[in-house]
């Protein structure tokens, strides 16, 4: 089964979406799970985990509703304030939704690099931890040293990092980078996920050749097991289309065992979000 790790639905609105940028104007539009069953039935992709893209409650709800109604969509990554006081009542009410399997902060959007090692978020963790629920982490390279920390600290947490953490492809920066995703990638509940790494080169002029080294260290890192194909649809659009972003992967993996294809493909994100 082919699952794609990562993707986003919104109807939009300017204020909410205010991160969509002039760079990326041609999404600057609604994106709902009848445009995306499309997309998987010419690229042959069997399902999807629907991750926030809005730090609401509602964004959760409206995710729930959307895979409710679409068996396509077999998760869903959504928020909740995870340094709420009455985080363990919240997370109880969420376990009635089967299909809700893990929680994301923007934390890229946070001013303190060490955002998610202050006590209120670590106890939001915890919550997590009791609960069940995956974590999923959106951050920039700067702050890939907290997230080794965190994943440190919790060691029966599951954990995947979105977007390969954002290195700056365009600028060509790696070492910093490539050093702490090994650090991380030496612990067994650090996940990564192959997404995102077209919008972090160049939108326009990306090549293979560009991306390759980052996905490389990813691979030696996290090993097969332990990554997952992503596509970040319909983000990726503003540097192709998702063949090419699914292509990047598969070309990449095409040196690996039918097995380990088929892992990173589908069979880690099935067993990591337990869908």
């Amino acid at each position: 089964m082919i699952i794609d790790s990562h993707q986003h639905f919104w109807v939009y609105e300017a204020e909410k979406h205010a991160w969509l940028d002039d760079n990326m104007k041609i999404i600057r539009k609604d994106f709902m799970p009848e445009d995306l069953q499309l997309v998987y039935q010419n690229n042959g992709v069997d399902g999807c985990v629907a991750v926030q893209a809005d730090q609401t409650l509602a964004e959760t709800d409206f995710l729930l509703a959307l895979a409710e109604k679409n068996n396509f969509i077999k998760g869903v990554v959504g928020w909740v304030d995870l340094r709420a006081s009455n985080i363990d009542e919240v997370l109880k009410q969420y376990s009635a939704f089967p299909k809700l399997k893990g929680f994301r902060h923007v934390v890229q959007g946070e001013a303190d690099p060490n955002f998610m090692l202050r006590p209120d978020f670590r106890n939001g963790i915890t919550a997590l931890e009791k609960h069940n629920y995956t974590y999923d982490i959106l951050i920039f390279p700067h702050q890939l040293g907290a997230a080794l920390e965190l994943v440190r600290r919790f060691p029966k947490q599951k954990f995947v990092i979105d977007h390969i953490a954002k290195p700056y492809i365009k600028d060509g920066f790696y070492d910093g980078w490539a050093a702490l995703m090994k650090a991380i990638g030496k612990y067994p509940n650090a996940y990564c996920k192959l997404s995102g790494m077209t919008t972090e080169a160049d939108y326009k002029n990306w090549t293979t050749e560009q991306i390759e080294p980052y996905m490389q260290l990813v691979l030696d890192a996290f090993g097969a097991s332990r990554i997952l194909f992503g596509s970040d649809w319909p983000v990726c659009l503003v540097a192709g289309n998702y063949t090419k972003t699914k292509e990047l992967v598969t070309n990449f993996i095409a040196k690996l065992s039918s097995e380990e294809q088929n892992a990173i493909m589908g069979g880690n994100a099935i067993k990591f979000y337990n869908l």
